[in-house]
């Protein structure tokens, strides 16, 4: 979870969209992708070079790209009601655009589907969409009531799973472990005595739970249920490990002088991206000058292109609130050796 003060208060956010809780998402909202010249001017389409989109979504970085230059884009997302939405699209682009349904952790596999060996750049959007949220009925939010779902290609254990079935040391874990809650014990603790009487199912019902165990102070902008609903989100899709994954393959799928560009918006996430750049561009820590010396690690994968991450504009920000938390990070592969 990404915080971040202005004029005093403090925001915190995901995936370019205020957090639930926060006023300015108590109605839909059109998705505009965030950082969107800045993924561009890294990515540099040119003609007939390829490019994975690894969170299809809305489809706003794919056509970004494919209006740039004559290329190609193949587009991911393991959100069904995603690919479906933009199969309309495909023949627009006479053939330069295929949807795949899959998680970008698979993007290898999703290549060789294609026919394509090696890629040119590979961009990632983090994150839950604003569609997913937007919609009742996928159980991502509190703030509209619906089945406590949370799972972003509708297979697998779902969120009420989670509360209905794990044991309470468990459930406290993910809480504190992916949402950085700090009354994970007490929320743990009531969801195992509540669930005795009745399952939960909704997801009114365990936003509801978790205001009675906090409280919630009056005119208070973020709801309490924030960052329990992060970590059940981010524990039933396994985002962070999916995370892990597509970079490793981004890494073995790019060929040298290809651009691998990542958009994150919260601090777990973020720092998966950093240390893995940071590793495979061969920065290491300061040695002390009283210490052996440190020896050659590897050759660098990648070339390091920002240091610190690109945030966005005032500017932006104010034309687009859902973009307050965003980095991006970007690097180039080097024609270095594919690490294990």
């Amino acid at each position: 979870m990404k915080r971040r003060k202005r004029g005093g208060q403090q925001e915190v956010t995901d995936r370019g969209r205020p957090l639930e809780g926060q006023p300015s998402i108590c109605e839909p909202v059109r998705h505009i992708p965030v950082l969107l010249q800045q993924v561009l001017r890294a990515l540099t389409p040119a003609g007939a070079e390829r490019f994975i989109d690894g969170t299809y979504g809305a489809g706003g970085y794919a056509r970004a790209i494919l209006d740039a230059a004559d290329c190609s884009v193949l587009a991911l997302d393991r959100d069904p009601a995603a690919i479906a939405a933009g199969r309309g699209i495909e023949p627009s682009y006479g053939g330069r655009l295929k949807l795949i349904e899959t998680p970008f952790s698979l993007m290898e596999e999703a290549a060789q589907s294609a026919g394509w060996d090696r890629v040119d750049g590979v961009v990632l959007d983090l994150g839950v969409s604003s569609m997913q949220l937007d919609e009742a009925e996928r159980g991502f939010s509190f703030m509209r009531d619906g089945p406590l779902d949370m799972r972003m290609s509708g297979t697998g254990p779902s969120a009420a799973d989670v509360v209905n079935t794990f044991e309470k040391e468990e459930i406290a874990n993910i809480l504190f472990g992916l949402g950085e809650e700090r009354r994970s014990r007490a929320i743990a603790a009531a969801i195992v005595k509540d669930r005795a009487a009745a399952p939960f199912e909704r997801t009114g019902q365990l936003g509801g739970l978790v205001e009675r165990v906090l409280g919630r102070k009056p005119g208070e902008a973020k709801h309490p249920a924030t960052r329990t609903f992060q970590a059940l989100r981010l524990y039933v899709n396994d985002e962070l490990g999916e995370l892990q994954r597509a970079l490793a393959a981004a890494e073995r799928i790019l060929k040298p002088g290809g651009r691998l560009a990542v958009v994150s918006f919260h601090s777990l996430e973020d720092r998966i991206v950093k240390t893995f750049l940071a590793e495979r561009s061969g920065r290491r820590a300061h040695a002390s000058r009283y210490l052996p010396a440190v020896p050659e690690g590897p050759a660098p994968t990648f070339e390091l292109k920002d240091r610190h991450g690109i945030e966005p504009s005032e500017a932006e920000t104010a034309a687009n609130p859902r973009a307050r938390s965003a980095r991006l990070r970007w690097a180039v592969r080097t024609d270095a050796a594919t690490r294990d």
